[in-house]
């Protein structure tokens, strides 16, 4: 390599991959931004200052080797660059696409805070392990010797399917039950193909299978199998369902036709991507085609409902949050990216109630203001004096995040431990819940938070979940000695 292949942040302008023009993309559910050609994915890997404390390292969940993958991107040997990010993560590709990096890795950039810009940490790494596959660099899962012992996974989310991919690798044999008719979670159902196209997460999962990973679609503990019945067929098991149980607003006419939660909504379009037959979609129910739109909250779930509404045909856009852009929880580039399609966002606003008689005509919603900080510091909402606003809706989605589902009704256990959130109480250091070899990860024990968190938990639950599994096997063949 050139002395100065690196360090080129001040002649090298930041330039991301190149957007599809908003009115083409939305017009399909294709991601909006190709790749990087190579010589463009070198230039601006280059652009790394290699600084010495690298606080974009530090502030991935991962702790990805983010400064050493982009310098052997700019040297052009990008097979070693993909070897040493595929080190750390085992969805690169996902995680180039979907983080929210200017929070994360590009948001604490060094060169971000120089005012140059910051390296395009995430393009780069979707490029690097795009063109793996492309190459054939991605391995098999080769699964290690086999010890004997089964691993039950429950949910086939990024946290399962991670935990999965370690623990086949440690020679386990691996199941994972999943209540969908696809593994994948959220990444498969609740995030649009614009943002993550379907098969990019289809391959992983379908890599696993390869690698001797039994999946078991369609089965709903609680009702195929309860979680008892599972600890009898597995040595050690793990909950790693997610969070589904959409947030409610308790307002007027939150039950009306019409009012819909976003999951459902966003669920529905996905299966129509497949493919799949979708009867509440087709009678219209779940499209917003030809529809006044109003979407409620402010994160990355709502960003996916407005831009997913746009691209069904939507008559109107709108996205209702009771603070400001500043204040907002969701990504800052998906703003832009709905606006620049269409949507209408109004800012410090939230719903008063849901007009219509059986089914929701308008929205009628409060005018906000930022009071005094709340006790995380932000500007608490408070209502406006000034009175409430009408705004026609034909579909009101609700976006407010997730919360956890009962488990231990669900599953018919009680003995398994949860906190007054409803989330899974483990042990910090094990991650085992309150039953001995059922441990716990992901946002069922965090609550709704992000994928690369998911994949982060995923990888220390299957060290803890080795170790566990080592030593009951060790207590066995002393007790058979």
């Amino acid at each position: 390599m050139a002395a100065d292949s690196m360090l080129r942040f001040v002649v090298t302008p930041q330039s991301y991959p190149d957007k599809r023009a908003p009115d083409a993309r939305a017009d399909d559910f294709r991601e909006i931004a190709d790749r990087y050609a190579v010589p463009r994915a070198e230039e601006q890997a280059g652009r790394c200052s290699q600084c010495g404390v690298p606080y974009c390292t530090v502030h991935c969940p991962l702790h990805n080797h983010i400064p050493d993958w982009l310098r052997l991107t700019a040297e052009g040997r990008l097979r070693e660059a993909y070897e040493l990010s595929n080190a750390t993560s085992t969805m690169p590709e996902i995680c180039g696409r979907i983080c929210p990096q200017d929070r994360l890795c590009e948001g604490n950039c060094v060169i971000e805070f120089s005012g140059h810009g910051a390296v395009t940490i995430g393009s780069v790494e979707k490029f690097i392990t795009d063109t793996a596959w492309e190459e054939g660099w991605v391995e098999p899962l080769v699964p290690g010797a086999s010890r004997g012992q089964s691993v039950g996974v429950i949910g086939a989310g990024p946290a399962g399917l991670t935990a999965a991919e370690y623990l086949r690798a440690n020679g386990y044999d691996v199941h994972v039950y999943d209540r969908h008719d696809r593994a994948g979670g959220l990444l498969t159902y609740g995030i649009p193909g614009f943002k993550l196209e379907k098969p990019v997460v289809m391959r992983r999962v379908d890599r696993l299978k390869a690698g001797g990973i039994v999946f078991h679609e369609g089965f709903a503990v609680g009702d195929d199998a309860s979680l008892a019945e599972l600890r009898a067929r597995h040595d050690a098991l793990l909950i790693a369902t997610g969070v589904y149980k959409a947030r409610a607003i308790d307002v007027p006419g939150n039950d009306a036709s019409g009012v819909i939660a976003a999951l459902d909504y966003l669920t529905a379009s996905n299966r129509k991507s497949f493919g799949d037959a979708v009867p509440a979609f087709d009678d219209g129910s779940l499209d917003a085609a030809g529809k006044n739109v109003v979407v409620i909250g402010g994160g990355d779930t709502a960003m996916d409902c407005v831009r997913t509404a746009l691209r069904q045909g939507a008559k109107s856009v709108k996205c209702l949050y009771r603070r400001d852009r500043a204040n907002m929880p969701g990504s800052q580039r998906e703003v832009t990216n709905a606006e620049e399609e269409g949507a209408e966002f109004v800012w410090l606003s939230a719903p008063h109630s849901f007009v219509g008689d059986d089914t929701v005509a308008a929205v009628r919603a409060n005018r906000m203001r930022l009071g005094a900080p709340d006790a995380s510091g932000r500007r608490a909402p408070e209502v406006d004096p000034g009175g409430p606003i009408d705004m026609a809706a034909d579909m009101v989605i609700k976006a407010l995040g997730f919360d956890a589902e009962e488990l231990p009704h669900l599953w018919d256990a009680p003995e398994l431990g949860v906190t007054r959130w409803g989330t899974v109480l483990v042990d910090s250091k094990t991650l085992m819940t309150s039953l001995d070899g059922v441990f716990a990860a992901g946002d069922i024990v965090r609550g709704a938070s992000l994928v690369v968190w998911a994949i982060r938990d995923g990888r220390d639950v299957a060290s803890s979940m080795h170790k566990y599994l080592r030593a009951k096997a060790a207590a066995d063949a002393k007790v058979a000695a």
